[in-house]
């Protein structure tokens, strides 16, 4: 299940909703989920009442719950026009409100979030997930954008990147986590920092640093896992390889996990003992 939580009050949502599951031992109750409208609409309402506390205003938190609802819904294309048509709003003034000026504990609600997802799908041997994912853009306001690499297109183009940590179990997996990256060419310039709305106290930090701090974050807070994976950008990272050493959790990002310099004949905490070559090679696709 992947939920982007945001809302509170809501009196339905229409029957054509579809539950997003990622499941594969409640398929049989996912699939009740969709045909019963009421217990879907109880589910709901359970899981945005947890989180209203977070808004300052109750008219945000209806806002926000009619806009998880359109997000869940089968809807072609998602923005504050399409999202407050669904809602039955005759513009998209609280839905671009909500976004760009209301006031929300973001921090308060990922943690929600995260510990909704820990209590529903927490279990022995579970894994932390990080990966990035990119948004093409067409001009320069965006926070982040500029021209770099996405997987989102599988080249250079101009975007904005952030960093997501996933947590996947037997039961299930959903994103609990993300950071988004700001390139050099944007911290090394306060005033267009400062014009976005981007705190003064925010430095560059490397994608892999992003993800230690999502991993550092969800452990303190109370997920428990057993493993961390990703692509070999984070593998090839010492300080987030050290993180997961001194926590005693193994890794197995990508193909560069020891440094040049490191000592080969410690046993890797995720690898088996033994040759490098014997280990099989995987090949993986450009995202999307």
């Amino acid at each position: 299940m992947m939920l982007l939580v945001s809302g509170l009050d809501v009196e339905w949502p229409p029957r054509d909703h579809v539950v997003f599951v990622c499941d594969t031992t409640e398929l049989a109750v996912a699939a009740a989920a969709i045909v019963d409208p009421d217990r879907w609409q109880r589910e709901f309402g359970e899981l945005t009442g947890r989180v209203g506390a977070r808004f300052a205003r109750v008219e945000t938190r209806r806002t926000g719950a009619k806009m998880l609802a359109g997000m869940m819904s089968e809807l072609p294309n998602k923005n504050c026009w399409t999202l407050a048509e669904h809602a039955g709003d005759t513009s998209p003034d609280a839905m671009q409100h909500l976004l760009a000026a209301a006031v929300v504990d973001e921090d308060g609600l990922r943690d929600d979030l995260r510990d909704y997802v820990f209590e529903h799908l927490g279990g022995a041997g579970a894994i932390l997930v990080v990966d990035e994912s990119g948004d093409l853009k067409k001009g320069t306001k965006t926070v982040g954008v500029q021209r770099q690499y996405t997987g989102t297109a599988g080249r250079i183009e101009n975007s904005q990147v952030a960093v997501y940590l996933g947590y996947a179990t037997e039961a299930g997996h959903a994103f609990v986590d993300t950071e988004l990256y700001l390139p050099k060419s944007w911290t090394a310039d306060r005033g267009r920092c400062a014009q976005a709305g981007i705190p003064a106290d925010v430095d560059f930090a490397t994608k892999p640093a992003l993800a230690k701090k999502m991993i550092v974050r969800a452990l303190d807070g109370g997920i428990t896992a057993s493993w961390v994976t990703g692509d070999e950008v984070y593998g090839a990272d010492p300080g987030l390889r050290r993180e997961l050493e001194t926590r005693g959790i193994g890794y197995g990002p990508g193909d560069r996990l020891r440094s040049a310099g490191a000592d080969r004949d410690r046993p890797h905490p995720c690898r088996p003992a033994g040759r490098a070559s014997a280990q099989p090679r995987l090949a993986a696709a450009f995202g999307r």
